[in-house]
């Protein structure tokens, strides 16, 4: 790191996708990233990013369509990779029963009918929305929860689409520098919503940012991006001091007002009880670090008998779809990562700017005459 006027952002991984800054917007799914909050952190200077998941292949040319039509600058959109086991045989009937069976106090509760049996409608298929994104060129594609196909990168790199894959070990950073992707996200178990782990189960896969980061910057050549508890400046330069690249902040640009996350939830990570999360399977089937409520603390004595994902989460759709609409936190998904007390209500424009001034007083204070005053 050179000195000069905002030194700490020119590197590799700003070079590598086009970037003013190294700061990455977190991807989310299940219908919380937005338009306008991609395209905020895009024109900030940043990687704006939008969570795919859901999607249909339609939909996802639409998607890149309407982000390229709102920003110049680079953007990515994130795709899950799908698990083996995800793709075995559905439950069977009574199966379903018993794991619908297992919500009804809280559908009686809420006046709901009983959880219904139907299985859960195909989620759009991997290879249909890959195909769908590749043809639709987008500057960046992002993917959790495991590494694509070799034909899928090669067809990235042939059309000039950076590829960034995300681990939550070194031995998975390894894989994914091996698979031939441009950069990866070192995402510590500090983050929030969905675990990503794909070559171990996810309770040997619990390692903290801040012990990621440095071993997978040891570890691979590629640009390195740290994610799970940065929500601040001092976040930052601490990951920056450690060997990252860059960082990827996830539940700070959640509690911002462009995201998709409803009022109750923002309100959450903003409020007291953001101090404390919990890695919990009760809204969707799979592992995810979320601030605890009623539901997940009531469902914890049983959570081993939940239902898979994507079952679980169809199942509990009516009790969160409704929770929602009377403004009942208690029964909601609150994704959120280990430092979201540090949010506040604010634009995502003025939060980045923030995180880039603070960024550089936090390097000055690190080794002073480092990196000098520096407002966007």
């Amino acid at each position: 790191m050179t000195d000069g006027k905002r030194s700490w952002v020119r590197g590799r991984l700003a070079e590598l996708l086009g970037l003013e800054v190294p700061i990455v917007q977190g991807p989310f799914g299940g219908g919380l990233s937005s338009v306008a909050l991609a395209t905020a952190v895009s024109e900030g200077g940043g990687l704006g990013s939008y969570g795919g998941h859901i999607l249909t292949p339609e939909g996802i040319g639409a998607l890149v369509n309407e982000l390229r039509k709102a920003t110049a600058r680079p953007f990515a959109v994130n795709l899950w990779v799908p698990h083996p086991d995800e793709a075995a045989a559905p439950p069977d009937r009574d199966q379903m029963a018993r794991y619908a069976g297992l919500l009804r106090p809280w559908f009686e509760e809420l006046g709901l009918p009983t959880a219904p049996l139907e299985e859960p409608s195909p989620a759009p298929g991997f290879a249909e929305q890959i195909d769908a994104l590749l043809a639709a060129e987008p500057p960046v594609i992002s993917f959790v929860m495991g590494i694509p196909e070799a034909r899928v990168l090669d067809e990235a790199r042939r059309r000039g689409i950076g590829t960034v894959g995300t681990a939550t070990t070194v031995e998975e950073a390894l894989a994914i520098e091996a698979a031939g992707m441009d950069a990866v996200v070192a995402s510590g178990s500090d983050a929030g919503g969905h675990r990503g782990s794909f070559l171990r189960p996810v309770n040997e896969s619990l390692v903290g940012t801040f012990s990621l980061v440095p071993q997978v910057a040891q570890a691979v050549s590629i640009p390195v991006v740290a994610a799970g508890g940065i929500a601040d400046g001092r976040g930052i330069a601490a990951a920056l001091t450690l060997g990252a690249d860059g960082v990827q902040i996830g539940t700070g640009f959640l509690a911002t007002e462009e995201s998709g996350a409803s009022a109750i939830h923002r309100a959450a990570l903003h409020g007291p009880d953001a101090y404390t999360t919990v890695l919990t399977r009760a809204f969707s089937g799979r592992l995810a670090r979320a601030i605890p409520n009623r539901f997940t603390r009531e469902v914890l004595a049983y959570e081993n008998e939940l239902a898979p994902y994507p079952m679980q989460y169809t199942l509990t759709r009516p009790l969160r779809a409704a929770a929602a609409e009377h403004g009942l936190a208690d029964y909601v998904n609150l994704w959120s990562g280990q430092a979201a007390a540090l949010t506040r209500p604010r634009g995502a424009r003025a939060y980045l700017d923030e995180l880039i001034a603070d960024t550089g007083a936090a390097l000055r204070h690190l080794v002073p005459g480092r990196d000098s005053a520096a407002a966007p």
